[in-house]
């Protein structure tokens, strides 16, 4: 099998690369990257040493991207992921969806013309932010749940967490609607040009190596602040560090895209599923610091009450339909992921300045 991966050389990306060269199945692996975030290059050379064909395009350029070569299989890992992008002031909107949007469009037309299948890592901030932020939730234990006197939840709100069912309307976001209008259009794509399409909304993605911003991942960048002592914040839910988010690690996927990349004739309403750690996985900022502190020693945060745009105090996936039609679960737990982090952070005293730099 010849796989492509948009955005190699980022951390789902790379992860998954030597996953897949790992696996022992005899795939191709071969992918791209614009190098744009920082922390991105240094994973070129390692991949190129374990076999893995590496080009330099950006996925906007229609011409770099006709340039490819052939491949049976494209899984999409490259997007601007910061839910604030396009009103930041560091990425403009009409970048953000140039990107995230017409970007996929670009990788549809690679698939259309080398009749590939396309697998899209989308993710939970296609969900409705309103419901969830008007959602009844009491803090236990040093955080967030849905409360249980609650008299009614939210359509697709179950008691595992959110399954596939629970609202997509606006607003989502500007970067929640760009993967959003993403799925859509890879559906449409697939269903029209006869090739397969899977769209996999992954919960928080973290591991070692991951880059060290906040909105490339949340905890990768709380343990390596934590451990160099940076800065850090509780922003908004009172200052308390109460907002909860789960956990998966991408290796986890592996078995899955196993699955998919031999399962083109699967049901069009079963092409898209939930995958994330889970309510097993779930774990606040203040969990995440207690956890920090016992691992590094101590370090202040900072209560810090300020509302950010399209925040949510609680989000947590349910893959109970990934489980039904794959028979999958995540197999790395929170406590060996942030372990893991924690590792590649020692490791790398140099990381935050490499992939945050200021």
């Amino acid at each position: 099998m010849r796989i492509l991966i948009t955005g190699i050389c980022g951390f789902v990306g790379s992860t998954l690369a030597r996953a897949l060269v790992a696996s022992g199945r005899g795939h191709t692996v071969m992918g791209f990257d614009n190098y744009l975030r920082p922390g991105s290059e240094t994973n070129r050379e390692p991949l190129e040493q374990l076999g893995v064909q590496v080009v330099t395009a950006d996925l906007r350029n229609i011409a770099q991207m006709e340039a490819l070569p052939a491949a049976d299989f494209v899984i999409d890992a490259a997007a601007n992921p910061s839910v604030l992008a396009g009103i930041d002031g560091k990425t403009s909107s009409r970048e953000l969806v140039d990107h995230n949007l017409t970007g996929t469009v670009n990788m549809l037309e690679y698939c259309k013309a080398h009749r590939a299948g396309f697998i899209l890592l989308s993710t939970s901030r296609v969900y409705s932010i309103a419901p969830l932020a008007q959602l009844a939730i009491v803090a236990e234990h040093d955080a967030f749940r849905p409360s249980p006197l609650a008299s009614r939840l939210p359509p697709g709100l179950t008691a595992a967490g959110l399954d596939e069912n629970f609202s997509t309307g606006a607003p989502i976001s500007l970067y929640g609607a760009t993967k959003l209008a993403s799925e859509a259009l890879a559906l449409e794509y697939g269903e029209t040009f006869g090739f397969p399409v899977f769209i996999n909304r992954c919960g928080v993605l973290a591991g070692a190596g991951q880059f060290g911003r906040a909105d490339q991942g949340i905890f990768a960048f709380w343990i390596n602040s934590w451990l160099r002592q940076r800065p850090l914040k509780y922003l908004g839910f009172g200052g308390h560090g109460h907002q909860v988010r789960d956990c998966l690690h991408p290796r986890d996927l592996l078995g899955l895209l196993e699955q998919q990349f031999a399962a083109p004739t699967i049901a069009a309403a079963d092409r898209i599923a939930n995958f994330s750690g889970g309510a097993a996985s779930a774990m606040s900022l203040k969990q995440l610091s207690d956890w920090c502190a016992a691992r590094f020693g101590p370090h202040r945060v900072v209560p810090d009450g300020t509302p950010r745009r399209f925040d949510i105090p609680w989000i947590v996936l349910d893959h109970a339909k990934a489980s039904r039609l794959w028979a999958w679960q995540p197999a790395t737990p929170t406590t060996a992921i942030l372990e893991e982090i924690a590792q590649h952070a020692e490791r790398h005293p140099d990381w935050l300045d490499l992939s945050s730099p200021s």
